[in-house]
């Protein structure tokens, strides 16, 4: 794996991380909620080297529409001006992955740190729920090989509790959703580019365009968009 330079802004929380032979060694994570136009470039500059790495990879969405474009903006000017690959990831599948670590970590508390065992938290699928817009939120499962399986869905919340189906809930909306639903267990967490050694390696890709999870709130009017089409 070469050394690599992950940029994660697409949630509330905006992080960065400079990954070597699959290990974190320099980092900062905020919980911003705002100000990651603000934030984000002098994080990366803080970091050895200023960042430079001949890898970027940067978190494709769901999330804020603002810190999405923010991150992704970043992430390609520098490839540009480094000649460096780009790739990106799905910021759910990252947080799924998180979640698996953490309840495999837990398990393996649980069952007094034995080696060798195979900890049952670690097979465990996951549902992420993360905070969308317009009060909903984005839901998707993923299975213990952080395989999605299903597709990305933006719901109210009494619909994502409805289609959440892993006992495992995990991202910014976790706890919600679980006592929504009734039942689960809940994990708190936003996206952090420190957990990106964590993340199925056939989940990146080449593809850098963002996944919103919904439409635009903006629309052209009609008249407008009929005259697009016809100008086509």
């Amino acid at each position: 794996m070469p050394d690599t330079l992950v940029i994660d802004a697409a949630t509330e929380a905006c992080s960065v991380a400079l990954i070597r032979a699959g290990a974190v060694i320099a980092a900062d994570f905020r919980l911003l909620g705002r100000g990651h136009a603000e934030q984000l470039v002098p994080m990366i500059a803080a970091l050895p080297g200023r960042g430079r790495a001949p890898r970027i990879a940067v978190a494709r969405g769901p999330g804020s529409f603002t810190g999405l474009r923010v991150g992704l903006a970043a992430a390609r000017a520098l490839a540009l001006a480094w000649g460096a690959e780009l790739v990106g990831y799905p910021t759910l599948a990252l947080i799924a992955a998180q979640a698996r670590a953490q309840a495999q970590a837990g398990a393996a508390m649980a069952g007094g740190g034995r080696s060798g065992e195979a900890p049952d938290a670690a097979a465990r699928a996951v549902c992420v729920a993360t905070t969308g817009g317009h009060g909903e939120w984005f839901v998707q499962e993923f299975d213990e090989q952080g395989q999605a399986l299903g597709e990305l869905v933006s719901a109210t919340p009494a619909a994502a509790a409805a289609l959440a189906q892993a006992g495992l809930v995990a991202g910014s909306q976790a706890e919600a959703l679980v006592e929504r639903r009734g039942y689960g267990q809940a994990l708190a967490c936003w996206p952090d580019a420190r957990a990106f050694p964590l993340l199925p390696a056939h989940l990146l890709t080449g593809d850098t365009t963002p996944l919103y999870g919904r439409a635009p709130d903006a629309r052209l009017p009609a008249a407008a968009r009929g005259g697009e089409v016809a100008a086509r």
